[in-house]
This record gives C-alpha cells, sequence and structure tokens, in this order.
C-alpha cells in the first residue's frame, strides 16, 4: 500500500475525548478505542506515528485568572492533564497489541520516561508508538505548540491535527452552513484571513520550519488511514 506519509505527529484535542456525549466524565472509553484502532490501522502498515494531546477535558489552565490562580500554575495544571489523557491513550493501545512509549516534559518516572528527543527518535525508528505529556513543560505555551516543536524534533512529515471539523473554512461552519472549505491554503493566506488553524506560536513554528499542516475530522472511521496514503482528506496548510 503506497503511503505519502511515513513519520507523522497527530495532535489531538482534550475535549475530542469526550465525544458528543458529555455525562461529565472526563473520557469517553469508545472514542479512545476508536482513536486507537485507527492508529493501530496505520502503524500496522509501517507508519511512524507520535502524539500529542491536549488536556482541555480536565482542565484548562490558561482561561483560570478569574479564580484566583495564577496563570503559570494553572499551566502546570492543565500539563498533568495532558500526561492523564496520554496514559489513558496509552493503555487502550497497549490493550490492542500497539507497543508505546510515553514520554513527559515533565519528570515522573513511574509513570512515564523523561523527554529524551534522541531516545523518543529511536522509539519511533523501532515501530514503537510514542506519545508525549505534559506539553512543552512550561507555563504560557499551548499544546499545540508542544505539537509543533516535537514534530519538528522528531523529524515528522507532517501535523494530522485531528478535531471534530473536516478541514479549514473561511468561517465557522458549525454556526455558518455556507462556510467554505479549503483543500490547500498556504500559511500566508491563514494569516492573512485570521484563520485560527493553531495558536500563532505553534503556527509561526510550523511556518518557519515548512512544515506542512492537515486538518481532518478525526472521529469518522478510517480518515487517519486516508490521510497517510494521501487522499486528500480535510485541508492542507503549507
Amino acid at each position: 500500500m503506497e503511503l505519502k506519509y511515513k513519520r507523522v505527529l497527530l495532535k489531538l484535542s482534550g475535549e475530542a475525548l469526550l465525544g458528543k456525549e458529555r455525562n461529565g466524565d472526563p473520557f469517553n472509553p469508545a472514542i479512545i478505542e476508536q482513536y486507537a484502532k485507527e492508529i493501530k490501522q496505520v502503524v500496522d502498515l509501517g507508519v511512524e506515528v507520535a502524539i500529542v494531546i491536549g488536556g482541555g477535558n480536565i482542565y484548562r489552565g490558561m482561561n483560570e485568572a478569574e479564580s484566583g490562580i495564577e496563570r503559570a500554575h494553572g499551566d502546570y495544571m492543565g500539563m498533568l492533564a495532558t500526561v492523564i489523557n496520554a496514559m489513558a491513550i496509552q493503555a487502550m493501545l497497549e490493550k490492542i497489541g500497539v507497543y508505546t512509549r510515553l514520554q513527559s516534559a515533565i519528570n515522573m518516572e513511574q509513570v512515564a520516561e523523561p523527554y529524551i528527543r534522541r531516545k523518543a527518535l529511536r522509539h519511533l525508528e523501532k515501530g514503537r508508538v510514542v506519545i508525549f505529556g505534559a506539553g512543552t513543560g512550561n507555563p504560557y505555551f499551548t499544546t499545540d505548540t508542544a505539537g509543533s516543536l516535537r514534530a519538528i524534533e522528531m523529524k515528522a512529515d507532517v501535523i494530522l491535527k485531528g478535531t471534530r471539523v473536516d478541514g479549514v473554512y473561511d468561517s465557522d461552519p458549525e454556526k455558518n452552513p455556507a462556510a467554505k472549505k479549503f483543500e490547500t491554503i498556504s500559511f500566508q493566506e491563514c494569516i492573512a484571513q485570521n484563520l485560527k488553524v493553531m495558536d500563532m506560536t505553534a503556527f509561526t513554528l510550523c511556518m518557519e520550519n515548512k512544515l506542512p499542516i492537515i486538518v481532518f475530522d478525526m472521529n469518522k472511521p478510517g480518515n487517519l488511514l486516508r490521510v497517510v496514503q494521501g487522499d486528500g482528506v480535510g485541508t492542507l496548510v503549507g
């Protein structure tokens, strides 16, 4: 089977793990299982996969200023939330027979390896899925930025931003039925039209390092496989 991308970084939002039926639990096990099966499908074909996941389903540190929690303190709390999500994804992948390694930007030896770039690269070369937790390890940086940074460090071919929409639109498709979807769009056009593909720090990192981003609907079964085959799913930003 022809693969367009051999090494990818999959960026998932924490909110994606909630699914549509939000009953107060931080995860929907069915969603995590679906994601794990999608990832296994491409790993079995020889794609090297790294994952960065957000923590917004558990805690959003950057929005807690009104609560009296200092921004930096809240961001560290958010980083710990990403490790919980990373462990959930790891557990499901291991359950279905995918070898994984979880690396954390904040040292927590009992649950994760410390982030070491050369070690992470070796894990990918050996066919293990590498999950990066705790963002960049620094406050004031989002998990989008962590995803961009790790993708560049891992020499990934592309960032796959799995969302609940099937690409980049000129306006919010959930609010505007007439919103126009882009098949491809340049970094400069995204900036000119103020399209929020990622936060500006993450986006600039990708632009400066000529790292393409594909925004696609991760919740549609088979989409991840179609993306790595280059089937034109989602929107290619580059």
